[in-house]
């Protein structure tokens, strides 16, 4: 399959601030009753979302993070020297655009800047050719340094200084090869970990154990704080503690390095290369992210594998098809001159199925007929997605026959319940001409997502009981969430799409709602863990809530409707900040936040759901969609709102701000719970 970008849609460069409507347009928004603003609103975003469709029926915005992913590119490319003048140039027309002013780089549209960001963002310009004495250079060294410099940053960010001997491989934590070999009873088993992290483990291990050292093109003196003596020491926290538990591992795998069997460990080598073979996916990608990529292909590169073996190969050109061009304008960045040009762009991930499926429903529930060829394209695509062979959650449930869906184009290995569980509601909503079709891969679908319940009764994303406490205190694991557990938003599309497959009823499904019930803050709210944040859970869960058979009355729906009334801004809209994520700073910034299209998009399902329509709070809502829709009919969104790791990687879905609002729309208009057997 073949990826395409925002780029032929009218997208600009990433989180930059788009054309707000004009007088003229704001007025004759503003004319009309609210259902009227609301159709008319709900009409247009339709016609730009049918626009934006793939000729083989899939939907994909681009899938925004932060310049990590770009720098990690260079570095990679450096590594196997195959880094080329064009690709570095337009990589650090990106990087450069993203600087912000006091020099450092973020890792969401409006938060602070970033220690580990900022460090790989400013080796990224070096390797591009920028003068470290240039303003722009010399504003973010400063900061480094202040900050504690490179010693401060995380692991990964010294990993890849290590490889060109910029950081001493003897100060980095030791993860061994050999842990492949651990039982999946045993603990710090890479099962134990969550399919993004022991993707990434696996290589690393390899990369690790090999310790290997490229020549540096320039030094790095400037980003430490006392050059002579770049990693002072740290006194260890109390043996009794998690922490000192672990930090005193970690010196013991160092201790068992010099003294591991040469002949075990290169065993231990082969094993993880072939684990490593064996999960890449037809794409040449692994997991269909960039992060477990680029340390597969360092790992089998050190293996011994040629550039330009196959496996090597697809894996590089994988990452070319997850880049996205744009054009910036010439003028002054960052205290010096930039010129214009195009600029690259690398997605940590793309978002087919998930953006599809979303699209789908976003448009069926604003009105278009079920049987509208673009939904049934779209129907078409999906059902041709769907996984049907073991992957490694068959590890724990062995037993179990395949039927999920992935998140994006390639990714047989790592199905996951809630694009499963958006899918079916998807499909639902569709009038096929093969219903026996789209009937099996729903009971395949139904099958598999009952299987995969957690032990508690909720789900996770990717696999069962994923919820070990010990991956999170390894040294090694500073990089953000490295386990699977259940979560309220992943549970509530799980309950949302049973229940309407009439599995309402069903002991499993009610034991995910009073684990649902049970996980409801004191406020009323739910925690997001895969979108931003306390607005995101909430709006998954009182739907699914109300689709499982509790009345609007219920105490729980109550709660929750109260706590996103005294959340609402000023404006109407709804917004929630990143910073919620951040240990200390939940109840300061919960539901509090610049309005976004898909955070209000959000609060308003939950509301319908709650029956809520003729509320103040509803109506205010539905007139600050109407009243911002650009004239294209799409919402402005330069915030983040999407969630990899809370707080540590923030996601800008580029078709979040499209689907929740016109879906919300749709569902003022037309109701909710609608299906393809419902005329209009």
């Amino acid at each position: 399959m073949t990826a395409t970008t925002d780029t032929g849609t009218g997208a600009t460069a990433p989180a930059t601030a788009t054309t707000p409507p004009t007088d003229g347009a704001e007025q004759a928004r503003e004319a009309g009753s609210l259902a009227d603003r609301a159709a008319r609103a709900a009409a247009l975003a339709s016609e730009h979302l049918l626009d934006r469709q793939d000729a083989a029926g899939w939907w994909k915005g681009d899938l925004e993070t932060n310049v990590t992913m770009d720098a990690e590119d260079l570095l990679l490319r450096e590594f196997l020297g195959v880094r080329d003048e064009t690709t570095t140039r337009e990589a650090a027309r990106h990087v450069r655009a993203q600087q912000r002013d006091d020099g450092t780089w973020a890792t969401f549209h409006g938060g602070p800047g970033d220690l580990s960001t900022t460090i790989e963002a400013y080796v990224a310009l070096r390797l591009a050719g920028d003068d470290p004495h240039a303003p722009h250079m010399e504003r973010a060294s400063a900061w480094v340094r202040e900050q504690g410099g490179v010693a401060s940053s995380r692991v990964f960010t010294r990993i890849w200084l290590a490889l060109f001997g910029w950081w001493r491989w003897a100060d980095l934590p030791e993860m061994p090869p050999e842990m492949i070999w651990f039982p999946k009873w045993f603990p710090l088993n890479i099962y134990d970990f969550g399919c993004w992290a022991r993707q990434t483990i696996v290589p690393l291990t390899v990369v690790c154990a090999k310790r290997p050292v490229r020549a540096a093109p320039f030094s790095l003196d400037e980003l430490h704080r006392d050059p002579g003596r770049p990693n002072p020491p740290r006194p260890m926290a109390p043996a009794a503690s998690w922490e000192g538990f672990f930090q005193r591992l970690d010196r013991t795998l160092h201790a068992y390095r010099r003294v591991a069997s040469r002949s075990l460990r290169r065993a231990a080598l082969r094993s993880a290369a072939r684990w490593i073979v064996e999960r890449q996916e037809n794409d040449g990608c692994w997991g269909g992210i960039q992060p477990p990529a680029v340390y597969s292909l360092i790992a089998l590169r050190l293996l011994g594998y040629d550039l330009d073996h196959p496996v090597m190969r697809a894996g590089l050109e994988s990452l070319d098809r997850y880049t996205v061009r744009y054009e910036t304008a010439g003028g002054e960045d960052g205290g010096q001159k930039a010129e214009g040009g195009t600029a690259r762009m690398v997605e940590a991930c793309q978002s087919p199925v998930w953006d599809t499926c979303l699209a789908t429903i976003a448009l069926a529930d604003a009105g278009l007929p079920a049987d509208h060829p673009a939904l049934v394209k779209a129907a078409d695509w999906m059902l041709g997605e769907q996984v049907l062979r073991p992957g490694d959650w068959s590890v724990r449930k062995p037993q179990l026959p395949p039927g999920g869906w992935a998140f994006e184009f390639e990714n047989d290995n790592y199905p996951d319940a809630d694009d499963t569980a958006e899918v079916v509601l998807a499909l639902r909503r569709v009038r096929h001409h093969d219903q026996a079709r789209v009937d099996t891969a729903v009971r395949r679908a139904v099958r598999w997502s009952l299987g995969m319940q957690s032990r508690s009764g909720a789900w996770g994303a990717f696999d069962a009981d994923n919820d070990s406490p010990f991956p999170n205190r390894l040294p090694f694991c500073d990089f953000g969430e490295v386990i699977d557990p259940p979560s309220a938003d992943v549970t509530a599309h799980m309950v949302e799409m049973l229940a309407a497959e009439g599995r309402g009823d069903d002991p499993r499904v009610r034991r995910a709602v009073s684990w649902l019930l049970s996980e409801q803050e004191v406020g009323g709210a739910w925690f997001g863990r895969w979108g931003v944040n306390y607005v995101y859970g909430t709006g998954s869960v009182v739907p699914a809530l109300v689709a499982a058979g509790l009345p609007a009355s219920h105490p729980a729906v109550r709660r929750a409707v109260g706590w996103l009334e005294s959340v609402q801004n000023g404006d109407g809209g709804w917004g929630e900040d990143l910073r919620s994520y951040r240990p200390g700073h939940e109840r300061e910034w919960a539901g509090r936040g610049t309005s976004t299209a898909s955070q209000t998009g959000w609060a308003l399902l939950a509301l319908l759901a709650a029956g809520e329509r003729e509320s103040m709070a509803v109506e205010q809502g539905v007139s600050w969609l109407a009243r911002t829709q650009r004239e294209d009919g799409s919402w402005d969104e330069p915030h983040f709102t999407g969630t990899g790791f809370p707080w540590d990687f923030s996601i800008n879905y580029h078709l979040y701000r499209q689907v929740f609002p016109l879906t919300a729309l749709g569902r003022y208009l037309y109701g909710t719970g609608t299906g393809p057997q419902e005329e209009r």
